[in-house]
Order: structure tokens, then C-alpha cells, then sequence
């Protein structure tokens, strides 16, 4: 376990959009004992804990966090695996989710090829629901074994009891409770993809939508379709410099509340889902529009970038102008995607 104590670190270094405050204390916990004692003791204590994931889905706010932060780096992944049943796979919540999509590949599990390309770690998948082109983790997630903070106790909570929905599930509902520690995947074996259910992947493949395909292939449509949109990380490009998607895709109750034109997936509660960047695009937010040093991506509107040098304050300010722009074109109003530390919309 690494442990820093220091008023001069920033928080910005350890995220993707490069925003964000000092901390008081960093503390870096490596096995899963640690990550349990560790949150426990402050606990105990009462001591103000961040958890920090891979810092891709995250807006630290300019004044820092107050308190301990905890950067996840757990390691390993156990795998069970047979011709009948596929494989069962363990992976600790500190492993790097792209090399854990690389590795599935590889060994021919089926169901995560369509997530290429999304930065971060494992753990932080099943508290987003996190999904990409037509598929979502909660597809393949078997349990999640996570540290309970309210009850003191170690639990596996199975995918049924976990709350799944679009971008959302019982952690996130709850952030203050748990703590993930590992996550279970069960995914069929074989070297042809989960079906291509979202279109543009389809077109890009040139399959029919429903087709599978090789999943290297899915793997290198997916990056492609990502890059073309500013999705993949680039140290040195300040367009990819963001937090993904800063807005999800607005659930309506219908189809009469979709604007004229806008896309609609129907859902299977009977609700409408709908674009968030076309709703951005026609409210007249174009690409590149900036407040000061943070501005909308030059590639997709849905990405809000830092320039360099951006502050959350900016950052923030250039959301609510997206947001209100969109309710005042549309009567929808836009939720932020990732999380805010000590920072509002």
C-alpha cells in the first residue's frame, strides 16, 4: 500500500478530463485486503473517503476533496472455463478494462468486443451499467463482490439483485455504500461476436444488424468508430481530453415527446430513448464551442473537452449552457453522465 500525504497534489492527474483539485491525502491499495481495511478504517474514523477508479468518469471540482482519497490498483483475474457452460471470469476491480476486453478477444469470450476503447478500470463497469454500440456489461455480469460500508460485511450480490438499467444500477443509486472489488463475467466461448445490434457498427462491418462477426473485427470497427468521435485517449490530442459522454441519451415516456426528426429506440418498459447529441446538435450548440479553456469536442457533441488548462468552473459552465440550450429548444432537460466531486450542475 502507497500512501501520500501532501496538500500539492492535484487530482487532475489522475483523471482523464485533467480537472480537478488537491486532495489531502492519496492512498494507493493494491490487493483487495487492503482496499477493504483501508475504506474501513476511515470509516471507523469518519473520515472523508473518495474512491478514484481509472478517473474516467469523473468531474473534480477546483477546490479538491477534502479527505482521504483511495486509488484503486487491485490486480488479477481468476478464469473458469469449460466447452459447455464458456467461462466464468474473476476480475479484480483495479484491472484496466480495455486490456480486459483485449484479453477476451483473445481468448475467445464472447460479449465484450463491442466495448473496446472505453478508458478505465473493471470495478467501475457494473456501477455505470457501462455499455458502448448495442451492448452493455449487465449483459455478461454474473455477480459483484463488493465491500458493504452501511452493514460492515463483505457481500456478492448476483446480476439479478444488482439494479441494472441504461447507465444506472444499485451502486450507483447508493455511491456511499459500496465498494466493488471484483466483478464476475459469464461469457460464451467462440470467436464470432456477441449479434451487432446498433446500426452504424453494423454499416461500418457491412453486416445486416442482428449478424455476428469476428469479434478482432468488431474490436477494430469499434476503435475506429471512437477515434472518429474523439473516444479514445490521446495524451497528446486535447480533443480526446474529456470524460466520454457527458450526457446520457434521454429516456421519454413516449414517442409524441420525441422531437420531430430526433432519433427513438423504443425501450422494453414501453419508454422512448432518444439522442442527446442530435438534441445538442439542433438546440445550436455547434462543435468547438468553448467557455474559456473547455469546450464542446470538434468531433462529437456529447464530448465536453479541456483544452488545457481548463478548470472545473469552466467546465461546469460550458455543461449548463448545453443543458439549457436544450431545454429551452425541446423541454428536455440533459443528466450529466459522470459523477461530480464537490462540484455542481
Amino acid at each position: 500500500m502507497n500512501t501520500q500525504q501532501t496538500t500539492d497534489l492535484r487530482l487532475a492527474e489522475l483523471t482523464t478530463l485533467r480537472i480537478g483539485g488537491p486532495a489531502d491525502k492519496l492512498v494507493e491499495v493494491t490487493t483487495e485486503a487492503e482496499l477493504v481495511d483501508v475504506v474501513r478504517t476511515a470509516d471507523a474514523a469518519k473520515e472523508p473517503v473518495l474512491l478514484l477508479s481509472g478517473g474516467s468518469n469523473v468531474v473534480i471540482g477546483d477546490e479538491g476533496f477534502r479527505g482521504m482519497v483511495v486509488k484503486i490498483a487491485t490486480r488479477g483475474i481468476r478464469v473458469d472455463a469449460d466447452a459447455c457452460s464458456g467461462a466464468m471470469v474473476h476480475i479484480q476491480a483495479g484491472e484496466d478494462w480495455d486490456t480486459v476486453v483485449q484479453r477476451a478477444i483473445a481468448e475467445q469470450w464472447v460479449g465484450l468486443e463491442s466495448m473496446s476503447g472505453i478508458p478505465g478500470l473493471t470495478g467501475s463497469t457494473p456501477v455505470q451499467n457501462v455499455g458502448a454500440y448495442g451492448h452493455e456489461v449487465s449483459e455478461s455480469i454474473a455477480a459483484v463482490r463488493v465491500w458493504d460500508r452501511t452493514d460492515n460485511k463483505l457481500r456478492t450480490i448476483f446480476a439479478a439483485d444488482c439494479g441494472f438499467a441504461y447507465r444506472t444500477s444499485r451502486f450507483k443509486a447508493d455511491p456511499s455504500r459500496y465498494v466493488v472489488l471484483e466483478v464476475t463475467f459469464q461469457l460464451k466461448l467462440g470467436d464470432l461476436s456477441a449479434p451487432i445490434e446498433y446500426a452504424e457498427l453494423a454499416r461500418v462491418l457491412g453486416v445486416e444488424t442482428g449478424a455476428r462477426a469476428p469479434m478482432t473485427a468488431v474490436r477494430e470497427a469499434v476503435l475506429e468508430l471512437r477515434r472518429s468521435k474523439a473516444m479514445v485517449l490521446d495524451e497528446n490530442d486535447h480533443d480526446t481530453w474529456s470524460a466520454g459522454s457527458f450526457f446520457t441519451n434521454p429516456l421519454l415516456d413516449a414517442t409524441a415527446d420525441v422531437p420531430a426528426g430526433a432519433p427513438q429506440w423504443p425501450q422494453p418498459d414501453g419508454r422512448v430513448k432518444t439522442s442527446a447529441a442530435w438534441l445538442i446538435e439542433h438546440a445550436g450548440v455547434s462543435k468547438g464551442f468553448a467557455i474559456g479553456n473547455a469546450a464542446v469536442s470538434s468531433k462529437h457533441t456529447l464530448a465536453l473537452t479541456n483544452r488545457g488548462g481548463a478548470t472545473a468552473k469552466e467546465l461546469l459552465a460550458l455543461a449548463a449552457h448545453v443543458r439549457g440550450q436544450v431545454q429551452h429548444a425541446f423541454g428536455i432537460t440533459l443528466v450529466n453522465e459522470p459523477v461530480l466531486v464537490n462540484c455542481s450542475l
